[in-house]
């Protein structure tokens, strides 16, 4: 009788298991998706909000002599597509996309990198002409300094990825011990890149709003004045979402399909 009894029981509590397998499944999937929606709309309104403040403060763009200050509305817009924008949608699609295979995952990132790689350069042209024209010193400042070594950092991680990750297929065999060493590296340097991004990005607004408001003015917290804290405070929690996402393992692709993706 106890046998049976204990034979009952048994099919009984492998059900509450898988009930409540199924609901952590079901939780892991609304945090994936509620994540996916922040992060995206967080990367693709600080840009746009950096656009509205440009055109509707300052007057909009332009690269000509007699209106240098249209030519340097060109560094914080693409200095924002490419370290926050553009490198927040390449480290994230790396990191949580898991509806494809990892080769076509490394090609959306290269992509995104890519794209990001141009509004660097055209920026930081546009900063050092306009300096150049108003007769203002180069790299004196912190702001600079963090930019230039980010800057630094990510044409150095976007060799080394495209060679490693991508030229390197074509001896597949011979290289994956090399590629597989390479990931976590490519990984921490990749991060410490994105986060000088927004260090370089959070000093730049603080110098712009200091430098064309004034510090009185400023301090008096003028319309222009909250739109460039939106956009820093919007910069702010990019960062935040990226380094939860990244702390997060069950957002991790599997260790098989890792492994796997060295193979491809």
């Amino acid at each position: 009788m106890r046998q049976r009894y204990q034979l009952k029981q048994r099919p009984q509590r492998s059900r509450s298991y898988d009930s409540e397998e199924h609901e952590r499944g079901a939780c892991e999937w609304c945090e994936y998706a509620l994540v996916i929606t922040l992060a995206t709309i967080l990367l693709i309104g600080v840009s746009a909000l950096t656009i509205f403040w440009t055109f509707f403060y300052r007057e909009g763009y332009g690269w000509a002599d007699d209106i240098p200050e249209k030519q340097f509305n060109l560094h914080p817009t693409l200095m924002i597509a490419g370290f926050i924008t553009f490198s927040g949608f390449s480290v994230l699609l790396y990191r949580i996309c898991r509806c494809f295979r990892r080769i076509y995952v490394k090609l959306l990132h290269a992509i995104f990198h890519a794209l990001a790689f141009p509004c660097i350069v055209i920026g930081f042209l546009a900063v050092l002409d306009f300096h150049n024209k108003k007769g203002i010193n180069n790299f004196y400042s912190l702001h600079s300094w963090i930019g230039f070594v980010a800057m630094g950092l990510f044409g150095l991680q976007y060799a080394v990825g495209f060679f490693s990750f991508l030229l390197l297929l074509i001896c597949n065999k011979g290289t994956a011990n090399f590629r597989a060493s390479l990931v976590p590296i490519h990984a921490a340097f990749g991060v410490l890149t994105f986060v000088l991004g927004v260090c370089a990005c959070l000093t730049g607004l603080t110098e712009k709003a200091l430098f064309t408001l004034g510090a009185d003015r400023y301090s008096g917290l003028p319309d222009e004045g909250v739109i460039i804290n939106a956009i820093g405070v919007a910069i702010i929690a990019i960062l935040a979402v990226v380094m939860y996402i990244l702390s997060r393992n069950k957002f991790r692709a599997d260790a098989r399909d890792m492994r796997a993706s060295v193979d491809l």
